[in-house]
This record gives structure tokens, C-alpha cells and sequence, in this order.
């Protein structure tokens, strides 16, 4: 099983194995994030996240047989490797926390590749996990309300980012996506050279045909296309944070 971003090491949970495990909520995940400079970002986010952070497409995944790749969405939250600036310490200091933050320290995660089985893993890398203080995940052998509700927002958020993929096939089929690049100068005279990132192609956006627009529309990605457009103004706002 391979470990997402942030994450250290996950494992499936067990009643039995893990029946006095314990997570204190206490303790910030935020620092699990301090290095990581974009985060997942799922299409039902994007009126928030549009607000604060830019939103860019990069490929994901290999190339289909006709040689088109999928692509996912990332809230950008630095300009530079290892670098996020919406953390301050163990404080997230951003209006809008991204669902694939707030999941942590919880994760699904195929456990064979061949079946589409799911099952609820923890970071085992995570400090907070304790058998002594904190919300316990299980009592009598079933779960508690805290671990259930854990589920449920990843179950949510699954179905979500299967909705995303879903979206963003439409976006590669109509071809809409081209790759881009973003020159900065930070306050200090650094220049910035970011790219490996792609966002629409507008010239290609404002030639489509009236019944493509219509399909975009009601699959609601004409919405999801103007608060991407709108968000990538914030670009240069990450640049004025490097001056902070």
C-alpha cells in the first residue's frame, strides 16, 4: 500500500488489534502539511478554496491508449518545493482548510488492487495515536460514534473525488487544459520559475461550439471552470506571502 502525501504509514484498522487505540485530537495535524506546497482539491471545494488559494490541473496516473492522461486539481499553497505558506507552526493560517487535510489522520485505502474493497486506515506515524488519552475508536468491539463519523467524512470525501475524476475526464476529452508556466520575482529578488502545471486554455474555451458549452453546463463544470479561472489571480497574492 502505497502512503499519500502527508502520511507516513497507513494501516487498516482492526477491532481487535487496535481495541484500546486512542487519538488525541489535541495535538495539530497542521505540521503534517507544513512541507507540502499543493494538496488535493476536489470539485466541490472549489467556491471556497477559489477565495485564497490558486487552483491548477496536473496529470495523473498513465496515459490512456489514445495517449490522453488524466488529470487531477491541486490548491497550490507555495511557490516553492517543501514550502507551505499557510502554516505558522501548529497553526493553519488560511479561511479554508482543504477535506484532504481534515481527513488526517484517517485514510481509505484499497487493500487489493484486483477488488474495489475499501477499508478505514490510520497514519501509524502519527504521534497522537495512543492507548491512554484522547477519543477511543473502538469499545465493546464496534466502533464509537468519533471513528464512525471519521468514516463517514471519508466516505464523503471518496465519493467526491470520484466525482472530480469524473469531471476532469470531461476536461481532457474537450481537450481544455494546456500546460502552463509562472514567473515571479519574490520581494527579495529571488526569482520564481513554476511550472509542471496545467490550466485552461482559453483560446480553445472561447471557440467551443454552443452544444459543448451546454454539456459543460450541466455537468456543472462552467461554474467550476470561473472559480478556477478566477482563483489562479492568486498567484501573485502567494508572492506577496513570501514577503510577510
Amino acid at each position: 500500500m502505497s502512503n499519500p502525501p502527508m502520511y507516513g504509514e497507513l494501516l487498516p484498522l482492526d477491532r481487535e488489534v487496535h481495541k484500546n487505540l486512542k487519538l488525541d485530537t489535541a495535538q495539530s495535524v497542521v505540521s503534517r502539511v507544513a512541507d507540502q506546497n499543493s494538496v488535493f482539491l476536489a470539485a466541490v471545494e472549489f467556491g471556497d478554496a477559489c477565495k485564497e488559494f490558486p487552483i491548477v490541473f496536473v496529470r495523473a496516473g498513465q496515459a490512456s491508449p489514445d495517449g490522453k492522461q488524466a488529470v487531477a486539481p491541486l490548491a497550490v499553497l507555495g511557490l516553492k518545493a517543501g514550502s507551505n505558506l499557510f502554516v505558522d507552526g501548529d497553526k493553519w493560517t488560511g479561511n479554508y482548510v482543504p477535506a484532504y487535510v481534515r481527513r488526517y489522520p484517517f485514510a481509505m485505502a484499497r487493500l487489493d488492487e484486483k477488488t474495489d474493497n475499501m477499508a478505514v486506515c490510520y497514519d501509524l506515524k502519527w504521534s497522537a495515536f495512543n492507548e491512554t488519552t484522547g477519543e477511543a475508536l473502538f469499545k465493546d468491539g464496534q466502533p464509537t460514534e468519533f471513528l464512525v463519523n471519521a468514516k463517514s467524512f471519508l466516505e464523503n470525501f471518496e465519493q467526491e473525488a470520484e466525482r472530480t475524476r469524473l469531471i476532469c475526464n470531461l476536461l481532457v476529452e474537450m481537450d481544455l487544459l494546456q500546460d502552463m508556466r509562472f514567473e515571479a520575482t519574490l520581494p527579495n529578488n529571488e526569482k520564481l520559475d513554476v511550472e509542471g502545471f496545467m490550466a485552461l486554455d482559453e483560446k480553445k474555451y472561447a471557440e467551443l461550439p454552443d452544444d459543448k458549452v451546454l454539456q459543460l453546463h450541466r455537468n456543472g463544470l462552467l461554474a467550476m471552470i470561473e472559480m478556477h479561472r478566477l482563483s489562479l489571480t492568486n498567484m501573485n497574492r502567494l508572492v506577496g506571502k513570501y514577503a510577510v
